[in-house]
């Protein structure tokens, strides 16, 4: 399972490397939508206890991350958008990232049971266990809904962010797992349109390279319907206030336009020109930076005023 660079000269890795396994700007979303649970909790949490939660999620979802580039390092050297990754461009052994992976998954579960509760622990633990096996080992490389049920890997963040505050689950954290949860599927769909090319060479059955483009945008568009009243259920429950609602109902609106064309969008298989793909993808991600932004400053601003 090497890698033909790999194969011929392992590079001296840096800590740039062992940095880069992590993926970092994944871990930037991760962290975010960690401390925006842990914030809009109703209850205030002590500083320390709220660094440490949210130092444990990012250093879990860095370990899976690296123990994904380990199982996948192969998979990473045949894509254009992957194969200068640490593992496939030959700076690093295999074994090296495994054993990263496993140490920052290990220490981040086991600081999180003593620094803020084993609850928080295990729901990290799962969201590891998730992400490194159930959808990288299993589900990926063997069924086109692989990111529909794996997405509730990246779900966890704001589960355990709200858990490290409150001391339990409740409705409210589910319904922001669900919200990740809905949002996963149009948000990857839309990078998996326009580098299709690059799963198709590896054998990744992503939905457009199995069932096509058509079908991949009307089962974005699907799941962008689906998302807009699931982001309005904090709102609903009286876990967020107006102005989360207001904000969710804008945002949610503004992307399902995206979708809307996308879905509609003639011109079929020219990846350079998906402009209307490449736009839903780029909004996605400021998309649930704002949404879960609008649950802090609508829960802060009550409490100020």
């Amino acid at each position: 399972m090497s890698t033909p660079q790999a194969a011929s000269a392992i590079l001296p890795a840096t800590w740039r490397d062992f940095f880069a396994l992590t993926k970092p700007r994944v871990m930037t979303l991760v962290i975010f939508t960690g401390l925006c649970g842990l914030l809009a909790a109703p209850v205030r949490v002590h500083p320390i206890v709220g660094f440490v939660a949210i130092l444990c999620i990012a250093v879990g979802a860095g370990g899976a991350a690296a123990l994904n580039q380990w199982w996948e390092a192969d998979i990473d050297a045949g894509m254009k958008r992957t194969r200068n990754r640490p593992l496939p461009s030959g700076r690093m052994e295999r074994e090296s990232a495994r054993d990263f992976g496993v140490m920052l998954s290990a220490a981040s579960v086991l600081v999180m049971g003593l620094g803020v509760s084993w609850l928080c622990a295990a729901i990290l633990a799962g969201s590891i266990f998730y992400y490194s096996v159930v959808y990288t080992i299993w589900l990926k490389p063997r069924t086109p809904q692989n990111i529909v049920i794996g997405g509730g890997a990246g779900a966890f963040p704001p589960m355990i962010g709200w858990v490290a505050a409150t001391g339990h689950v409740s409705l409210m954290p589910i319904v922001l797992f669900a919200i990740i949860f809905m949002w996963t599927p149009p948000h990857f769909w839309a990078l998996a349109l326009f580098v299709k090319t690059d799963y198709a060479k590896v054998g990744i059955p992503m939905l457009p390279v199995v069932a096509g483009e058509r079908t991949t945008r009307r089962h974005m568009l699907i799941y962008t319907v689906l998302l807009l009243p699931v982001t309005l259920l904090p709102w609903w429950i009286g876990g967020a206030g107006v102005i989360y609602g207001v904000s969710a109902a804008v945002l949610s609106g503004l992307f399902l336009l995206c979708a809307i064309r996308v879905s509609l969008r003639e011109r079929q298989g020219d990846e350079d020109r998906m402009v209307p793909e490449k736009q839903m993808f780029a909004f996605s991600v400021f998309y649930l930076f704002a949404l879960f932004g609008a649950l802090v400053a609508d829960r802060w601003l009550d409490v100020l005023l």
